[in-house]
């Protein structure tokens, strides 16, 4: 039997690796973001880090089986495809794989009892799947790197 994607990204042996792999995808994305919603995101990005330096490894550790999880049909309909790119094949999916990858941060969000995080969450959810299927050619570059 083929270990599932999160149990094959996140083995001892790869974890630590994957981890800092999708916090620089996220740095570099946060990076390129132009314009006044660019700004935006990343003055709001350098905000959280500066308060906690260690925020976004955190969040990754506890957020990254989940996304995994919710990656594995995407991953195994990948396979069944005959090959070729990874990201390529989650960007022509783009809206459905954010829409799943979202549902995670959008039930964690749901389940909290800090109502300013879901207001700010909420005002922020609409630009966050944008942000998440720009993303998705290199965290599917990414992933299929460490899956094969």
């Amino acid at each position: 039997m083929v270990a599932a994607l999160k149990e094959t990204l996140l083995d001892s042996s790869r974890r630590d690796t994957v981890i800092a792999e999708v916090r620089a995808l996220i740095d570099l994305e946060v990076s390129e973001k132009k314009g006044a919603s660019g700004l935006a995101v990343r003055g709001g990005y350098a905000a959280v880090k500066k308060v906690s330096p260690s925020i976004v490894t955190e969040a990754l550790e506890k957020l990254l089986p989940e996304f995994f999880g919710r990656l594995e049909p995407f991953w195994q309909d990948f396979g069944a495809a005959g090959g070729g790119e990874f990201g390529d094949f989650l960007a022509a999916r783009g809206d459905e794989v954010a829409d799943a990858l979202l549902s995670v941060t959008d039930e964690r969000i749901e389940a909290s009892s800090r109502q300013a995080a879901k207001k700010v969450y909420k005002s922020m959810r609409p630009s966050a799947k944008k942000n998440v299927i720009e993303a998705l050619p290199r965290l599917g570059a990414l992933v299929q790197r460490h899956a094969e």
